[in-house]
């Protein structure tokens, strides 16, 4: 299952931002985690198979760009990259190596293509109100699948567009339709897409 999370900071006049830099006004991998068909996830498959930085060097603009680190103050990505290898991609290590699960966590965001799909459908980031209907159906027209969506409050109780979850096939390479839903926070009705 691809995770993706708008990258937005809350509070940026109280936080230092990443120092991998601002995060772009997109949506950013949350993680790529290895799900069963109940929608439960293993976890921490193999602690041996520590997460080593060398073998993703070659992907570390692409990743901080496209998977940042959102806590702040943060680090370089590091610490984050290596929890998400070590908890959730050491148990896709029968389909992928390191390389290959950060590649193809990167494939997958690109292949979708949410933020284009949703203002390509009159569904904006600029703190306008949508119903989930539209949320959900502007990204299965501009992508051929629909999420599952998950949103958060803001401080007046407000819904808001926060997560976005997409099933993957068994070989990492393909989006399929999700056979269970996972749980998260739910979504009203009248949901706010807040700028990033």
């Amino acid at each position: 299952m691809l995770k993706l999370k708008k990258n937005l900071l809350r509070h940026q006049a109280e936080l230092l931002l990443p120092k991998s830099g601002k995060p772009a006004a997109d949506f950013g991998i949350h993680g790529l985690w290895a799900n069963r068909d109940d929608g439960s996830y293993p976890q921490n498959c193999s602690p041996d198979n520590a997460f080593n930085p060398s073998k993703v060097s070659d992907l570390l603009s692409s990743l901080r760009a496209k998977w940042p680190t959102l806590a702040c103050p943060s680090g370089d990505g590091l610490k984050f990259w290596g929890h998400e290898w070590e908890k959730h991609g050491t148990c896709a290590a029968n389909v992928f190596d390191e390389h290959g699960y950060f590649q193809a966590a990167l494939r997958l965001r690109d292949q979708l293509g949410v933020l284009a799909a949703l203002t390509s459908n009159g569904v904006n980031p600029d703190g306008g109100y949508y119903t989930l209907s539209q949320i959900k159906g502007a990204i299965s027209q501009g992508t051929g699948f629909e999420p599952y969506v998950e949103c958060n409050r803001d401080e007046a109780g407000n819904s808001q567009l926060y997560q976005l979850y997409f099933c993957v096939d068994s070989a990492g390479d393909s989006f399929v339709e999700c056979p269970v839903l996972p749980s998260g926070r739910p979504c009203g009705n009248r949901i706010e897409f807040p700028a990033f």
